[in-house]
């Protein structure tokens, strides 16, 4: 097989969560653009409708599915019919991530469950079913997208980086568990890329400055910049990659 074939995904099925825009959709389009079918998910079907629209409109295999991480019955469901309706999964990338920037003390219990529940135990719950079906086929792909911010602290910042490093956990667990079935399991770590989300402070002065001094390659990350990290563990081409944690942030956690 020549090395290029081996980034093919013809023929595969995938769910990626949290991909109406941003890193989601860029992944979701890699994907597509490898020759997947793409099942996109979110809570906003409008917003899926246009994100579908795009890769179909580039020659790509995609469909919706609208459902909120959160609600792990939903999830479950959602994969359900996706096994359903395509006969298959074969890659997972969980990528939902909400995140709230408040000191510590000012979180409730139901705050912070809350979170955890959206940034990691939907990750758990969709894991759980892709599994099983990816081990059934003898062949799959879970991915989950973590943060450069699970190894590493600030201030007014503490629950994301919480469930970020529980995922690692998980990922980690699930490639030792599912591994002998043909099942590979890694995260990708994006560091801080210019999405929709951070269009504005991206553009201001001050932190164009913090990021040329901060990041070797003294810029923010384009959100298609996460596209091959994304191909890379979902192929062929990552096949004997498994528990690992794929840093994608020019070099901003490893600067002194």
């Amino acid at each position: 097989m020549a090395i290029f074939d081996r980034f093919s995904l013809i023929g595969r099925v995938a769910l990626v969560t949290g991909s109406g825009r941003g890193l989601g959709l860029q992944m979701a389009k890699a994907l597509a653009g490898a020759g997947a079918h793409v099942v996109l998910s979110g809570r906003s079907g409008d917003m899926l409708d246009e994100a579908v629209a795009s890769i179909a409109d580039a020659g790509g295999k995609a469909s919706a599915a609208a459902f909120d991480v959160a609600d792990l019955d939903a999830g479950r469901e959602a994969i359900a019919k996706l096994h359903a309706d395509h006969g298959r999964l074969d890659i997972l990338i969980n990528n939902v991530g909400a995140r709230d920037r408040r000191p510590f003390a000012a979180f409730s219990d139901a705050e912070i469950l809350n979170l955890i529940q959206t940034d990691l135990l939907s990750a758990i719950a969709l894991s759980r079913k892709a599994a099983d079906i990816m081990k059934a086929q003898g062949h799959g792909r879970l991915i989950s997208v973590t943060s450069i911010i699970g190894n590493m602290a600030r201030s007014g910042d503490a629950i994301y980086p919480v469930a970020k490093q529980g995922l690692t956990g998980l990922v980690r667990s699930l490639a030792v568990e599912y591994g002998p079935f043909g099942v590979t399991s890694n995260a990708i770590a994006p560091g801080m890329f210019a999405t929709e989300t951070n269009a504005a402070i991206s553009a201001e002065p001050d932190m164009i400055a913090f990021m040329r001094q901060r990041v070797p390659l003294q810029r923010w990350g384009r959100p298609d910049e996460i596209a091959g990290a994304a191909l890379f563990l979902a192929s062929d081409a990552g096949s004997f990659v498994n528990g690992h944690v794929l840093t994608v942030d020019g070099g901003m956690s490893i600067q002194m």
